[in-house]
């Protein structure tokens, strides 16, 4: 009888790299902004911009390094992720730049370009300098101090519309909290990785984990969420709440987490928001959106926004030639969506928010393709913090909930905001390109040996040592 050899496995096929689609779909965000630029000047002054070539060029030079960065340093990450960011970012200077036609002494798309063009920059720099996104586990307990810092030093500035969250000096100002979220991010992810056997109780009864493992968690948790309350910051305390729970839940697989989330979060949202007043009032607003009106004191900023959305109807009124600038300070930030919904009407909004999904999906694909823990929690943290902010702020500005303050990923005027989504957006390309790689090959494995003699050599031909007959076995 004859050893037959084991059939070797087919190698995997090779994923593409699809970064000719990528280039394709940048320029096709490129050519939508540019557009929209376009559009605004014909809608306002029936004319086309003078600096649209410019706001063109530059967009797609911003674009285009991005995309080489990518090609060298990264070409298996996800093909959709860069070109979903330069599209939301462009269509954030086109509604700001709309809305800089109203108010000519405050001028904030040049501003928001220059936030843009560092953020791409930073992007290119993790892109090309982070090449193993482990590295950053090493520094989760250096990040969570630099978090916490962030979020204290706001408290000895003075209060900018009610909450202590901006550090200004001279004609410089910038959001820390906005950079906490990311630090913060690395932490849980880098913590639950580490201890996520620890945290996952087991049988059918609810059994808490030893303090000695979620203490450290949820006092840092607590301790965040407690300096954000004095600084009267709910959107960021809702933001950081809802990331503390979902990456518990992913690292668990635990549903109870999620109950014990929502309590907590009922609770606690019913004692700030009849104890603090800022907050209080802002829920009396949500509450009685019409109440000024019915006062005689005209519409809030919220009756001003549910009255943009009302009168886009389902195709909108066109870009440039809607009336939110009408809802006061905030319309270039806070209620920048409901010049959105003003001017492209439900079918724009609804393409919007498709965008929004999208991007979190694809940052959640990529951590269900990554095999280690903690770059697996990473993404998904990530991801749930561009949706966490969009059900934030889309559910204040329609009246779902009450306002927060925050900016829209991308869209809204906010230099620290920008800056800190094209930063996301560079972790989730560092991700996703180490979840798409290909393995390398495994090195041919030796020829099994064999027990077939061969050929009979014939009578009087020499029998090989190796396979002299030793007598019967």
């Amino acid at each position: 009888m004859t050893a037959t050899r084991a059939d070797t496995p087919p190698p995997e096929p090779r994923l593409p790299k699809r970064r000719g689609v990528e280039l394709s779909l940048l320029l096709c965000a490129v050519l939508i902004s540019v557009f929209g630029y376009v559009a605004v000047g014909l809608g306002k002054d029936h004319a086309v911009p003078p600096d649209a070539l410019g706001y063109g060029a530059g967009l797609a030079v911003l674009a285009l390094l991005a995309h080489l960065a990518v090609r060298l340093r990264a070409p298996y990450a996800d093909p959709l992720l860069l070109p979903i960011a330069v599209l939301l970012n462009g269509l954030g200077l086109v509604l700001i730049y709309r809305l800089d036609l109203e108010t000519p002494d405050d001028r904030a798309a040049p501003t928001q370009l220059v936030w843009s063009t560092l953020g791409v920059a930073l992007f290119i720099a993790a892109v090309v300098f982070l090449r193993d996104h482990r590295v950053l586990a090493r520094y989760a307990y250096l990040a969570v101090a630099t978090a916490l810092f962030l979020l204290v030093v706001p408290i000895a500035f003075p209060a900018v519309n009610g909450a202590k969250i901006w550090i200004r000096f001279g004609g410089f100002s910038f959001q820390p909290g906005e950079f906490a979220k990311i630090l913060l991010a690395v932490f849980f992810a880098a913590y639950l990785a580490a201890n996520r056997n620890a945290l996952t109780y087991t049988g059918r009864r609810f059994q808490l984990p030893m303090g000695r493992v979620l203490g450290p968690l949820v006092a840092i948790w607590l301790l965040s969420v407690l300096v954000l309350v004095l600084e009267r910051d709910l959107g960021t305390s809702l933001l950081f709440f809802g990331l503390f729970v979902v990456m518990l839940y992913v690292a668990t697989g635990r549903t109870g987490w999620i109950a014990a989330g929502l309590l907590l979060a009922a609770v606690g949202a019913y004692a700030v928001g009849s104890l603090e007043p800022h907050v209080h009032s802002r829920v009396q607003d949500w509450l009685h959106p019409f109440a000024s009106i019915a006062a005689g004191q005209g519409p809030g900023q919220l009756a001003q926004s549910l009255f943009a959305f009302a009168a886009g109807g389902m195709f909108g009124t066109g870009l440039g030639l809607g009336r939110s600038i009408l809802i006061g300070f905030a319309a270039k930030s806070d209620f920048i969506l409901a010049t959105a919904g003003e001017e492209l009407g439900l079918v724009g909004l609804t393409a919007l928010f498709l965008l929004y999904a999208l991007l979190v999906a694809r940052g959640f694909r990529t951590g269900l393709g990554l095999r280690d823990p903690f770059g697996r929690l990473l993404a998904i943290g990530l991801s749930s913090i561009l949706g966490l902010q969009v059900f934030v702020i889309a559910g204040g500005v329609m009246g779902l909930i009450p306002l927060t303050g925050m900016a829209m990923p991308f869209l809204a005027q906010g230099g620290s905001s920008v800056v800190t989504n094209w930063i996301i957006i560079a972790l989730l390309m560092r991700l996703s390109d180490s979840a798409r790689t290909p393995a390398p090959e495994p090195a041919p494995a030796p020829p099994a040996p064999t027990s077939d003699p061969g050929p009979d050599p014939g009578p009087g031909s020499p029998v090989p040592p190796d396979t002299a007959f030793e007598g019967p076995r």
